[in-house]
């Protein structure tokens, strides 16, 4: 691939993380923790885009391995943001009461 696809390729996902961004409610997320997730989205596609010409290019072994070692880190980060995101969505469930019922 030329540098100029993997340009655009980065381009346009980061305007589709910048709009999936903007339509979260600040009530669910804070811009703060969805804004990295997106950022650590952007960074798994440029790590896997950056492997797979560093391989299909014959690059140095060094080269693959950095580049998995990005795609690996990144998609920990991305999973972990998730993570975090769903244990502040579960505080505000409302709590259950001893008979099951939720409480008001």
């Amino acid at each position: 691939m030329s540098p100029v696809i993997l340009i655009a390729i980065f381009i346009v996902a980061t305007v589709i993380g910048y709009m999936l961004i903007k339509k979260v409610p600040s009530m669910l997320h804070t811009p703060l923790m969805s804004g990295m997730n997106a950022l650590s989205g952007v960074t798994v596609l440029g790590a896997i885009a950056a492997t797979g010409v560093a391989a299909k290019a014959g690059q140095q072994t060094l080269a693959v391995v950095l580049g998995f070692l990005a795609i690996v880190l990144a998609s920990v980060n991305v999973v972990g943001g998730f993570g975090v995101t769903d244990r502040m969505l579960r505080m505000f469930d409302k709590k259950k009461t001893k008979g099951g019922d939720r409480s008001l």
